[in-house]
């Protein structure tokens, strides 16, 4: 595997990505990076987390001229939160050249601020495809001078109706040198993009090594659909799950998990297309800044969310196919930390659990769903773990002078630990 170092790249590049701590290439890196700089198209199938954004930064910027301040290269992405990571990704690897200008644009904010900094000049734009087409038909952007298009999740776009904003784009940058198309799958459709708007590509696919990453901890528990939600709630009871995100396949579920939840008094928000984008932001900082424990959300309201210390994630529905799996349980074990995944399988899901857990290749631990009894048990171990734990490091003499004067033949140093017990798990 080649180091940055060792690419035929500007210093200031270099510099920017020492930086950020980066040595080693990833396999996406190592791939797609020297094929870009030299212009050609790339198809490449590759997960989130495997460092694709750097791989499409690195020859983006090699190749931008900093005195021309017109739009030369656009990526686009299917969410805004996704725009938001790439441009900021971007800014950083190219933090060293100077005058470089990278601008995200999308919905949900005053599209005036977009376009007064457009005015200005900017380089490298990074936007949802709807938003791009709303500055094209305001004359804010002219894709005319557009070298290099880059399509980042390009299948989360299909999948989110974006195919004619996506087609009218490649149409309008049709003097572009270069386009580059990264996704999570390649379907019919994105091998139809290429045939159609790139030149001879190369295909990269990188085998998606989170699916080996033992620092994942994935867990199955066979439920059913009337007691799905109590199962959850037992679950998040016995594995002491202060934070985690909670993934439906439908809008709908989404919201009966989210009330639910709050009906039990859980501090949960819900996070799906519905919403409008200032209260998706919302929800997502609350979450992020730990003042909401447990966020429900389909796979597209997730896509880009990023939490660095998220341990827990909980599938409360299988996930369509093994790609959309890893795709939720990587929002877990980020920057090299480990995570858990805990997935409920009703037997309606049987179908896509038993293709997911084909592929997983016995990396699915399946557990039981505790009983009443065992997350009993398991509460009070907890708390008694902890005074084991002050046994051995705190000085608690006063204390255990206080249990021997408050002892005699009618109560037991046992039966004061077991009351203190009872008070503890009550509070």
């Amino acid at each position: 595997m080649m180091k940055f170092e060792d690419l035929n790249i500007s210093d200031e590049v270099k510099k920017a990505i020492g930086q950020m701590g980066f040595t080693d290439l990833t396999p996406i890196q190592n791939k797609a990076i020297p094929e870009a700089l030299r212009g050609i198209d790339i198809t490449a199938q590759a997960q989130t987390g495997s460092g694709k954004t750097v791989a499409f930064a690195i020859p983006v910027i090699e190749n931008i001229f900093i005195d021309d301040k017109s739009p030369q290269a656009i990526v686009l992405c299917p969410t805004r939160e996704l725009c938001l990571q790439v441009a900021d990704e971007i800014s950083k690897v190219g933090a060293k050249v100077k005058k470089l200008k990278v601008l995200a644009v999308y919905g949900g904010q005053p599209i005036g601020k977009q376009t007064r900094v457009l005015k200005k000049g900017v380089h490298i734009v990074v936007g949802t495809p709807g938003r791009v087409i709303d500055h094209v038909e305001r004359d804010n952007l002219d894709l005319t001078g557009i070298e290099r298009v880059v399509l980042d999740e390009a299948d989360e776009m299909l999948d989110m109706g974006f195919r004619d904003d996506i087609e009218r784009i490649l149409n309008e940058t049709r003097y572009r040198k270069q386009t580059l198309m990264f996704s999570a799958t390649i379907p019919d459709e994105i091998r139809k993009i290429a045939e159609n708007y790139q030149n001879n590509p190369k295909f990269i696919k990188i085998s998606n090594k989170r699916r080996n990453v033992p620092k994942i901890t994935q867990y199955s528990f066979r439920t059913n659909h009337k007691h799905k939600f109590d199962d959850l709630i037992r679950i998040i009871e016995a594995y002491d799950i202060s934070q985690a995100l909670i993934f439906s396949n439908t809008k709908k579920g989404v919201d009966f998990v989210f009330k639910n939840l709050k009906k039990r008094d859980y501090s949960a928000e819900a996070l799906h297309g519905d919403m409008t984008q200032k209260v998706r932001d919302k929800v997502m900082n609350k979450f992020r800044n730990g003042n909401v424990r447990y966020l429900v959300a389909t796979d597209v309201a997730a896509r880009g969310l990023d939490i660095p210390d998220l341990e827990f994630i909980i599938n409360y529905d299988v996930a369509q196919n093994h790609d959309a799996h890893i795709h939720r349980i990587g929002r877990t074990a980020r920057a090299g930390s480990s995570g858990f995944a805990f997935t409920l399988v009703s037997k309606e899901d049987n179908h896509n659990f038993n293709n997911i857990k084909k592929e997983s290749k016995g990396k699915i631990i399946e557990k039981k769903i505790p009983t009443d009894e065992e997350i009993e048990n398991i509460k009070n171990k907890r708390v008694l773990d902890d005074v084991k734990n002050s046994i051995k490091t705190d000085n608690l003499q006063e204390y255990v002078k206080a249990v021997k004067n408050n002892s005699s033949a009618d109560i037991t140093s046992e039966e004061i630990a077991a009351g203190l017990l009872k008070k503890i798990r009550e509070n």
